[in-house]
Parts: structure tokens; sequence; C-alpha cells
């Protein structure tokens, strides 16, 4: 996605500057920076970067995430933190270091998840816990750069054509070898999540998305692209027959 949004933003003239982990690929044109963004010294490395590169920043797109899989009661520490510092906690540093250089109307859109809004799934819960406080994070930063001139929106995207995309349903099988708690449960949860994603969108697509709500003079908080009509009826239901329904059907033989 981010790829695909720089491609965008130079074919409408803009200038781009790429923050990617080190030694990654970025589109001809982009000014490139780097950093791993669990370490604050590489961004704030990054950011002096920019410094020397541009005198000011237009808005800022935060479309970084990992995925994983797992139940609550097996994960380690470690993954557990890593997708917490990547989706949630690389957001706060990456927009905290970069403040300095963002003008008076500067506008910040941060990718989520169609997951943001909705209560969490089985196996999948700690990617949409994550979601959902990014969500909530970006609200609350709505509320205090709203006072500085700036605006925040979200975009809560269903299945985009990205390589976090195949790696979900790795995880999931890999989830399904590994787990000894929930074994035939998880095989069957891995077949509804081959369903769920098996209509996605192009990365292109999230980014023309993307490039409008930047251009829209009062753009909303929240947008979203390619919600899953599932999702939306799983979303609506009391929290009871949520769980009701989960159980039934994931235990159904």
């Amino acid at each position: 996605m981010g790829s695909a949004c720089a491609r965008t933003f130079l074919n409408n003239g803009d200038r781009v500057l790429g923050l990617d982990r080190p030694g990654a690929a970025m589109p001809e044109g982009v000014t490139p920076l780097f950093a791993d963004l669990t370490q604050p010294e590489q961004i704030e490395s990054a950011f002096a970067a920019a410094k020397g590169s541009v005198d000011a920043i237009d808005a800022v797109v935060y479309a970084a995430g990992i995925y994983d899989a797992d139940s609550l009661v097996e994960i380690d520490d470690a993954r557990m933190q890593r997708i917490f510092d990547v989706n949630v906690f690389g957001a706060y540093r990456t927009i905290r270091a970069f403040l300095p250089l963002l003008k008076r109307n500067a506008r910040v859109v941060l990718v989520t998840s169609e997951l943001a809004d909705l209560d969490p799934l089985p196996f999948t819960g700690l990617y949409g816990i994550t979601k959902s406080t990014l969500d909530r994070y970006a609200f609350s930063l709505a509320m205090e750069l709203q006072m500085l001139g700036m605006r925040v929106s979200t975009l809560r995207p269903g299945a985009v054509e990205t390589g976090l995309l195949d790696n979900s349903v790795s995880r999931i099988k890999s989830f399904t070898e590994r787990t000894k708690l929930y074994p035939g449960v998880a095989a069957k949860f891995l077949r509804v999540t081959q369903r769920v994603e098996a209509k996605a969108v192009s990365p292109e697509r999230v980014a023309r998305k993307i490039q409008a709500i930047l251009a829209n003079k009062r753009p909303r908080f929240s947008y979203s692209l390619n919600r899953n009509p599932l999702l939306r009826l799983y979303g609506v239901l009391p929290k009871r027959l949520k769980l009701f329904a989960i159980r039934t059907y994931l235990k159904a033989k």
C-alpha cells in the first residue's frame, strides 16, 4: 500500500518521502528514509534526514502493519509485543517524531482495518486488538491536532492484495499446526478466513482513496473500503449472540 500511495502521489506531481525498513526498495522518484519502527532512535535519524531534505510536510500516511495469528493464551510475549510495536507504537513514534515538520494545515491518514470498529474474532484477536487500538489512538490524536490546525482521518479497508494478505493465511495455517488447545477449531477458522478474504482490492485502489481523503477540504474522521458483508453483519450482533455464533459454528461437526 505504501508503494502504491507513493506512485499515486508522484503521478500527481507531489514530492514523496518514503519511510520503510532498512534496505527496502522504493518506487523511483521517492526520497528514501529508512528505519525499523520498533527502534525510536532510527525514527529520529529518519526525521533528521527528512529535515535536511524538505522544509515542511503536507501530509503523513501511516500504512505500516504486520499480521499474526495465535490464541491469546498460547502466544509468547515477544510476538505479542512485536505486533503492538509496529501496528500501534510505530504510528505513535513516527507521528511524534515528524510533527515539527508538519504544516499548520497538515493531514494525517492512518490505515487501520475493517476490524478496527468490530469486536475481535478468535485467533486473529491480537491483530484486531492492535487495529482497534490504532483507531482509538487516531481519534485521540485528531482531538489534539485539530487545535494545531491539522486533521486526522482513518481508512478501514477490508482485504487488500498485498503481502500482508498472503501472510495472514500462512500465519493461520501455522497456528493450526502449532496450537495444542484448538487444533480442530483452528482448521475451521482458517476456512472462514479464506472465504472472508477472497474478494480483495488492489493497493492502487487504496492509494486512490487516500489521495481523495487528502484532497477533501473537510475530511471525515473514518472512511471504509471493501468491507466484507459477513463481517458487517457480525458487527451489529449483540455480544452474547456473537459468542454463541462463533462457538456453535467452529465447534460444529
